[in-house]
């Protein structure tokens, strides 16, 4: 699992999870630190050695062993050792569609859209993520990891989940939010400035900025950067070479990509490749 392009003591392993719309990442990082960054997806993981800290929300939070990560789309946070013998997990990136699937009123499943805190003590959902993560991949095992996956994914957001104001009711200036949101995913392959979307919505520069990361949680560049990770993955998994992705995403050139996506997802975009084709 070691790579040679991250530090010897360090170790990232990415392969396609138990749902389609979920990919899961088991690593240990020493020397690596993630630059803040944030997911288009969920991030659901389990802390299984050492202590990770991070910044999420404003607030300095640590996970250890045991502990269950939980990232809402769009939060931003890093990441780096808590102690010197650094840290593993495992981690789920589940699309928005698979986790509104979780949720099944005619079943009786009525559940929250967003996790309450990013990181948990509960050691029964700790050990319940790490049975379904351990069960993906297993030869004649896919409708067990299939069942797990989503069983512990729906019982995390009744747990541990909350209920938004933003689940019923949009509020003001919800709208023009939602249009630079849109324009960034749209236009994801340009160099935009702060000018052009103060202009797309009629607001200053420093307002548009302050109200998008209250709305999102993130600035626009960090949304931006995840929006540019989600389609370069997908570019590269359909086979368009490194360096025209790198292009096609709005990156300045391979280097700019692979550093970006680096420390967003903790290796290198083609190292990430090769383990999802394996």
């Amino acid at each position: 699992m070691q790579n040679c392009d991250i530090a010897p003591k360090d170790w990232a392993h990415f392969q396609p999870g138990a749902l389609a719309g979920v990919t899961l990442m088991k690593a240990h990082f020493t020397e690596h630190a993630f630059e803040r960054h944030s997911h288009e997806t969920y991030s659901i993981g389990v802390t299984a050695s050492g202590v990770q800290t991070f910044r999420c929300g404003g607030s300095l939070h640590a996970s250890l062993r045991g502990d269950v990560i939980l990232f809402n789309p769009d939060e931003a946070h890093d990441g780096q050792r808590g102690t010197q013998e650094g840290f593993g997990y495992a981690m789920l990136y589940v699309s928005r569609q698979v986790m509104a699937e979780c949720q099944d009123k005619e079943a009786g499943i009525d559940m929250a859209a967003y996790f309450a805190q990013p990181v948990v003590r509960d050691p029964v959902m700790g050990q319940a993520l790490s049975r379904a993560i351990s069960a993906v991949g297993q030869a004649q095992e896919s409708l067990r990891a299939e069942e797990l996956t989503r069983d512990t994914l729906t019982r995390l957001l009744q747990r541990h989940g909350e209920r938004r104001a933003a689940d019923t009711a949009r509020p003001a200036g919800a709208t023009r939010m939602a249009r630079i949101r849109d324009y960034l995913s749209a236009h994801f392959e340009q160099d935009i400035t702060v000018d052009t979307l103060a202009r797309e919505v009629g607001l200053s520069r420093a307002h548009l900025t302050r109200a998008f990361a209250q709305q999102f949680g993130v600035p626009p560049h960090l949304y931006l950067n995840a929006v540019r990770i989600q389609r370069a993955q997908a570019a590269m998994m359909a086979g368009q070479p490194l360096a025209e992705v790198a292009a096609a995403c709005g990156f300045a050139d391979q280097s700019h990509f692979s550093r970006r996506f680096k420390g967003s997802m903790g290796l290198s975009p083609g190292a990430w490749l090769r383990q999802m084709r394996a």
